[in-house]
């Protein structure tokens, strides 16, 4: 028999596997009721565990996940059994074995060794959880895992053994197999060869029968042969060959049948995609997902992207052409120009991911924390299949991770207080997510006490912000993400350091988005985040200052004008604000900020550009207006270095570099003259 094949090659998807494995698993159990158990929610995360043991005993290298998955796996079997009793400390243990699991996977994926004190310990309480509720078996230590090599099954689809025969160690194993392809009988003789010793085989037009003596283990038949087709198209038992099985056995293999220890191709059969729900009708059709690294869909983006900039350029050669010379080749660059748009759009689908990513991790979240404050609450989640950029996606957790734990502690009220206040005892938290245009908004609502207007007031009062008693609210609030700012009495291990919020507008920021707060006092806040769908492409508006021309991002962009004299209103030497429909808004020269030369210096002869960020509004002073156009959007500080005010770039049509700017760093440098600012605007209100 061959050495057999190289596993490493699978460790991967076993990996990838586990993963989605371990957060289904986490996300029943935090669903479980307790008192009143489902069935198919415990043979859920049953099966998830015994998924992921099999395939760690398959490799026979990953012992730490193989013996600790054992020990969870046969509580778990006893709990969907009905013989031990579910109670909420073995949930929160389960969790806790949950986490380890990760650690471990994560651990075996960058080629180290899992900590020994953390699986000595989580082992040591699941045996105690054993003993105390006498499921002896528990304690056994894992099966060794086989020494014979076998191919990864996909974890989601481990079947359980037949039950209709047992499986008699004196007997060979029987593999049977139903509803399979010629190709797939094929690839599973092959594998049964490389695990021991074919000792007879029946092939019908889509079923396989195979009679095999091998060290492996049950699990290992089952994982090798699910790696291929679906759990319900597999059996396995144990039982004796047909008589006509053994009366030829001494007989050599006919030259059309293959022997049972031939050599098999070092090359494994294809990867199978992961098996579809048993008992469907899908189960016989092939699969429509594949796994492909982000490395590879992000080659394919970038390619993409020089695509659409070459395409650009032939646009702007070809708009000097003569259209009756060249009809023709006009007409296809402007197709060329519609196909490129909807391959980027395509392709930038295959980046997109749901919110539900994001969402799936918070009742945990909500869990514990709940409990460590001694608060009753109960977590909502709206538009789980929101799509966003994998890059953004995964940024976006830690801002609303903490997001959240603030809710949690300071805006939900304890049960007493909540009672007293005639408001539910149980407090309600609301995650949301919605596309609107080509932003998605993210929304973290809870209906606790509201802030504290006149706590924000005292505490920005004392740390000298501009602020007085007749500062509307929206302005107040916007105080909560001034660095080191915070209202806490005391210091928790939820929330209430002083730090972070100004974190998390600053995260929020650099991705391109801005965030909102909006309270009531005693009906809860409402925390609004505001992000574009991706920051590969760019919808912008190209403006020129001297001979330079920057990306304005066009979500920021609300309006445009030539000013007047009498809308102008200097406030100190080289200031000025604009007076736009009774507001006074800041005015920033484009070209004093990066020092373009041969600009426009004469207000009434630019462009005023009306941009928003948060809740703020300043004019940005340009020579001209060049046009609306899509870009792509550049890493400027891996390619060259960062620049205050600069976000990123983009090649232009003509094959220069456009800076794309910044407009959060320019509204912090209007923010430096805020004090100013407003000083002159209520004198000249005063005055009018």
């Amino acid at each position: 028999m061959s050495a057999g094949v190289d596993l490493s090659q699978f460790y991967e998807t076993f990996f990838d596997e586990a993963d989605e494995l371990l957060a289904d698993m986490e996300q029943t159990l935090l669903a479980v009721d307790v008192d009143r158990p489902d069935p198919d929610q415990l043979n859920a995360i049953f099966r998830a565990a015994h998924s992921i043991k099999g395939g760690a005993g398959t490799f026979g290298c990953f012992g730490h996940l193989a013996d600790t998955t054992h020990l969870l796996e046969n509580l778990l079997d006893s709990v969907r059994k009905g013989e031990m009793g579910l109670r909420k400390d073995m949930i929160d243990l389960f969790l806790e074995t949950k986490d380890v699991l990760t650690e471990q996977v994560a651990a075996y994926r960058n080629s180290r060794e899992p900590d020994q004190q953390a699986y000595e310990r989580i082992c040591s309480q699941l045996r105690e959880l054993a003993l105390e509720q006498g499921a002896a078996a528990a304690v056994q230590p894992a099966p060794a895992a086989s020494s014979a090599p076998a191919v990864l099954a996909p974890a989601a689809a481990a079947p359980a053994v037949s039950a209709s025969a047992p499986l008699d160690a004196g007997l060979p194993f029987h593999v049977s197999l139903s509803r399979i392809k010629p190709q797939d009988a094929q690839a599973l003789l092959t594998e049964m060869g490389l695990l021991g010793e074919v000792l007879h085989q029946q092939q019908g037009p889509d079923a396989l029968s195979v009679w095999l003596r091998s060290t492996a283990t049950a699990d290992d038949l089952e994982a090798v042969c699910c790696f291929i087709v679906n759990a319900d198209q597999v059996s396995v038992t144990r039982e004796a060959p047909p008589a006509e099985a053994v009366a030829t056995s001494a007989q050599p293999p006919a030259a059309s049948e293959p022997a049972a220890t031939e050599a098999a191709p070092s090359t494994p059969p294809p990867q199978a995609e992961k098996p579809a729900p048993a008992g469907k009708a899908a189960s016989t059709k092939e699969s429509g997902t594949i796994r492909v690294g982000v490395e590879k869909v992000d080659q394919i983006i970038n390619l993409v992207g020089e695509l659409v900039i070459t395409q650009a350029m032939l646009v702007q050669t070809s708009s000097t052409l003569d259209p009756v010379l060249h009809d023709r080749l006009l007409n296809g660059i402007e197709q060329l120009e519609r196909n490129a748009r909807d391959l980027q759009e395509a392709v930038m689908s295959i980046r997109m991911m749901p919110m539900d990513y994001v969402f799936s991790r918070f009742p945990r979240v909500v869990r514990e924390s709940a409990s460590k404050l001694g608060k009753q609450i109960r977590l909502t989640t709206h538009g789980q299949a929101t799509e966003l950029d994998k890059s953004l996606i995964e940024r976006i957790i830690d801002p609303l991770t903490h997001l959240v734990r603030n809710s949690l502690d300071h805006g939900i009220e304890s049960p007493q207080t909540r009672i007293a206040a005639g408001k539910d005892p149980e407090g309600h938290l609301v995650l949301s997510a919605q596309h609107s245009g080509g932003q998605i908004i993210i929304e973290v609502t809870d209906d606790g006490g509201g802030l504290n207007r006149e706590r924000i007031l005292k505490k920005a009062i004392q740390q000298g912000f501009p602020v007085n008693e007749n500062t509307p609210d929206d302005e107040l609030w916007q105080l909560i993400f001034a660095p080191g700012f915070s209202t806490a009495e005391k210091v928790t291990d939820i929330s209430g350091r002083g730090v972070g919020m100004d974190v998390v507008r600053r995260n929020i920021q650099s991705m391109g988005g801005h965030i909102q707060l909006s309270s009531r006092a005693g009906q809860g806040t409402t925390t609004r985040i505001v992000l574009p769908l991706t920051l590969a492409i760019l919808d912008g508006m190209s403006v020129q200052v001297g001979q330079e021309v920057f990306i304005l991002p066009l979500t920021h962009v609300t309006e445009s004008m030539q000013p007047t004299a009498d809308q102008l209103h200097s406030i100190s030497e080289g200031e000025h604000v604009l007076h736009v429909r009774g507001e006074y808004l800041p005015l920033v020269a484009l070209h004093n900020v990066f020092d373009v030369k041969d600009a426009q210096t004469d207000i009434t002869r630019a462009i005023a550009v009306i941009l928003q960020a948060e809740e703020s509004r300043f004019a940005l002073l340009v020579d001209h207006l060049v046009g609306q156009q899509q870009v792509v959007v550049k890493n400027l500080e891996s390619n060259y270095k960062k620049i205050p005010g600069i976000s990123a770039a983009t090649i232009l049509g003509d094959g220069s570099v456009a800076l794309i700017v910044d407009v959060f760093a320019l509204l912090r440098m209007t923010r430096t003259r805020n004090a100013a600012t407003l000083t002159v605007i209520g004198e000249t209100s005063n005055v009018e």
